[in-house]
């Protein structure tokens, strides 16, 4: 007896040949989407919300384009997970994962087509990535023993990095920056110890590197302006009591002198809040929540310096640099670790004042201020800024390094091209296909700089088969050029990220035979 229908009404099923092409299809849709911003040519998208203030967004970055998409199709879910990933995991090559796997899926479309087993591609496309992986590993260059050129090597890579981004004008001082930052880190990758702040006004050339930590607050009235070997208590405590609290409550009295004794009991009890913080014998008290005039005043008569509503991720970042921990109970002072610094002023950048910490614990924590047109313009530099030092700190922990300019996946592409021609039987087709997607990213590199992308892939794929050549794409003077010479590097472990990141997803889409989108199980009424 045939089952006439398995699934409830509101489930649907794809099967076989098509639910595979709805896969290929929003795959490379996704693909299609971010290609064209890959490249130091690459073009920008705004993004509009369509909520309340619709705030737009004007990002080139792969990563911040597919997180604000709401896609449907399921493939095309698995790529913005990658992407995702590549941004968390090593800051860069956001977009490249994403358009690399979208050409594996077009290469095994084809093959498909021409009924080529999935499992068939799969195998092919693991043997390739393996041999693509070798070939990187053996032309990966480390400078690290040499101080000069592995400070050389950063550079190169920072200003790769960047000249695919707005901050592109002024690659070189935003290199430096960005190199600088990351050199005081000593080797960690404690990223949370470079703060950027964003300031508009001026032009992004006046932006600059500041030792210490700056805090985008104002100091209070009466409160000193400048106080030396800082003793400061991080806090998120309320330091606004002076109003009953109580939700609903009503307090029935049967004259004014009743509410004048529950005004000074609350004064009182603040009193006694602000005694116990002064004798954790400090000079400087940050709080995360509001602090109202009668706790400020008895700060200031104590010649304590009061800040009030730094935001919490201002004062996370804080008491690390600082050595502090965050209170919020003041009984016991010997439990509570202060924060330190040698010197707290205020500053001007541009019309607004700020508070800066000089000479924290952390030695090396440091501001980049961003100045810029817009809030925009700011939001897309410190994006920017964001990768580069993500790529440097990953680069100072594998200090090996790549050329860019397309010739990691021209030097990939030859190698698989060999092993395609020494394979038997059908994987050598998947391994073949592999071999045209790589060389489909400087293809891409090639159109989005308005370039006759066939003529110089071709040139490029001929300079390569001679011996050790360091040929790429010089896409300022429109041909073929020594990557070497022209400094344009990258870090190894971002293109390898890249490489096994897009694999594993196209196999993963591959491996699709049956697409179930099911409805939420809907509550029973139980009445």
């Amino acid at each position: 007896m045939a089952v006439e229908r398995l699934l409830k009404d509101d489930a649907t099923e794809e099967k076989g040949e098509r639910a595979r092409m709805s896969s290929f299809i929003g795959a490379m849709a996704i693909a299609d989407l971010v290609k064209a911003t890959l490249g130091p040519k690459g073009m920008d998208k705004i993004l509009q919300s369509t909520g309340r203030g619709r705030n737009i967004t004007v990002t080139n970055d792969g990563a911040t384009i597919l997180k604000s998409l709401h896609i449907d199709n399921p493939a095309a879910k698995v790529l913005v997970d990658i992407s995702k990933v590549q941004d968390d995991e090593v800051g860069d090559g956001t977009t490249s994962v994403v358009v690399l796997a979208g050409e594996l899926l077009r290469e095994a479309e084809k093959l498909v087509n021409m009924k080529i087993h999935p499992m068939t591609i799969i195998a092919g496309y693991r043997m390739a990535a393996e041999c693509a992986r070798n070939a990187l590993l053996q032309k990966a260059m480390d400078n690290k023993q040499d101080s000069e050129k592995f400070r050389l090597d950063l550079m190169n890579i920072a200003m790769t990095t960047l000249s695919s981004k707005i901050l592109s004008q002024d690659k070189e001082y935003f290199a430096t920056l960005a190199v600088d930052a990351v050199m005081r880190l000593k080797g960690r990758n404690n990223l949370e110890a470079i703060q950027i702040l964003k300031k508009p006004g001026g032009s992004l050339r006046d932006s600059f590197l500041d030792e210490g930590f700056i805090l985008d607050k104002k100091i209070g009235i009466g409160q000193p302006k400048r106080i030396e070997n800082a003793k400061i208590l991080v806090a998120n405590t309320a330091m606004d009591t002076d109003k009953v609290k109580i939700y609903g409550a009503r307090v029935r009295v049967d004259s004014m002198a009743k509410v004048a004794e529950i005004e000074v009991a609350e004064k009182q009890k603040m009193r006694e809040k602000v005694q116990k913080i002064i004798a954790h014998g400090i000079n400087c008290f940050i709080n995360r929540q509001l602090i109202y005039n009668f706790p400020e005043e008895l700060f200031a008569d104590a010649g304590i310096l009061a800040i009030e509503h730094a935001d919490f991720e201002g004062i996370e970042r804080l008491a690390l640099v600082t050595g502090g921990e965050i209170a919020s109970t003041f009984d016991n002072p010997e439990s509570v670790k202060l924060g330190s610094c040698k010197l707290i002023e205020e500053i001007m950048i541009g019309d607004d004042k700020l508070i800066k910490f000089s000479g924290v614990e952390m030695g090396q924590a440091c501001t980049i201020v961003l100045r810029g047109a817009s809030a925009h313009v700011l939001d897309e530099a410190e994006r920017s800024l964001h990768d580069a030092l993500c790529v440097l700190t990953q680069t100072v922990e594998d200090s090996r390094v790549l050329l860019g300019g397309g010739w990691p996946e021209m030097v990939m592409g030859k190698e698989v091209d060999a092993l395609a021609r020494k394979t038997p039987g059908k994987r050598s087709h998947a391994i073949d296909a592999f071999s045209r997607a790589l060389q489909a990213i400087p293809t891409i590199i090639a159109d989005n700089a308005g370039l006759d992308s066939a003529e110089l892939v071709s040139q490029l794929r001929a300079e390569h088969h001679k011996e050790s050549s360091n040929a790429g794409i010089d896409v300022i003077t429109g041909g073929v050029g020594d990557m070497q010479k022209l400094g344009i590097s990258e870090s190894f472990k971002v293109k390898q990220a890249v490489l096994l990141s897009a694999t594993e997803a196209a196999e993963m889409i591959l491996r699709v035979d049956d697409i179930i989108t099911c409805a939420p199980r809907k509550r029973e009424d139980r009445m």
